[in-house]
């Protein structure tokens, strides 16, 4: 059976966010939706305004997607309304990547049903934040699936990517899904109005080898 990438995500700290904040991300992660449609066949949906579900047909552009997501969401400067705001700030979004089949994918009646999203969505749930008085996140990114041979090698390669993310400014962020959309640095600077050294300063300083290297050997141990 097809195997797909399902991706399920929690907005940190969402209710820290002002109002108009909030419409702002919810009207932009929907845009996002639509550019990855466009670019790898994903079907998305954003639930409450901070919970959000993507269905990868391709799994290989799974963690690429995840990462899309990540720094997307991160490299947005939004209004706060409380102190609980750092942590949005700092995590951005918890993300799941489930890897797995699906017993109905049927994106033009808002379906997606079966393992992979099983997975992702009981994963995400044991780590809620959601009404919690404290906020402890462990960790940001993960991976699973009933393939011990995968989870394996994905454990520290994803536990890697969420160190590096976590650490990054919004700026470096930025860069980072631009380069993750494939555009070269002299693009990248284009869009953001800034130099191409400051573009190549952000993507070093993000770690952004490691982070191309990584998805790299995602999508080929992926592919096989």
């Amino acid at each position: 059976m097809k195997k797909f990438a399902v991706i399920s995500g929690d907005i940190v700290a969402f209710t820290s966010l002002a109002d108009l904040a909030k419409k702002k991300l919810e009207t932009a992660t929907k845009e996002l939706f639509e550019v990855l449609e466009g670019k790898f066949g994903t079907y998305s949906r954003l639930i409450k305004g901070d919970y959000l579900e993507c269905a990868v047909p391709n799994a290989s552009d799974g963690l690429r997607v995840a990462l899309l997501f990540k720094t997307f969401i991160k490299s947005q400067e939004l209004e706060a309304k409380n102190k609980r705001h750092k942590y949005f700030e700092e995590y951005g979004v918890r993300l799941v990547l489930g890897y797995g089949s699906l017993s109905r994918f049927e994106p033009e009646n808002g379906i997606i049903d079966g393992e992979a999203i099983y997975m992702s969505g009981r994963q995400m749930n044991e780590e809620s934040t959601h009404y919690k008085e404290r906020v402890i996140i462990k960790n940001t990114l993960k991976f699973v699936s009933t393939v011990e041979a995968l989870n394996q090698p994905m454990e520290p390669l994803f536990a890697l990517l969420d160190f590096l993310t976590i650490r990054a400014t919004r700026k470096q962020c930025e860069v980072a899904h631009y380069k993750l959309m494939n555009l070269s640095e002299e693009e990248i600077a284009g869009k953001l109005g800034t130099s191409q050294s400051a573009v190549n300063q952000h993507s070093t300083r993000i770690g952004w080898n490691a982070i191309e290297k990584a998805v790299t050997y995602y999508e080929q141990l992926l592919s096989q």
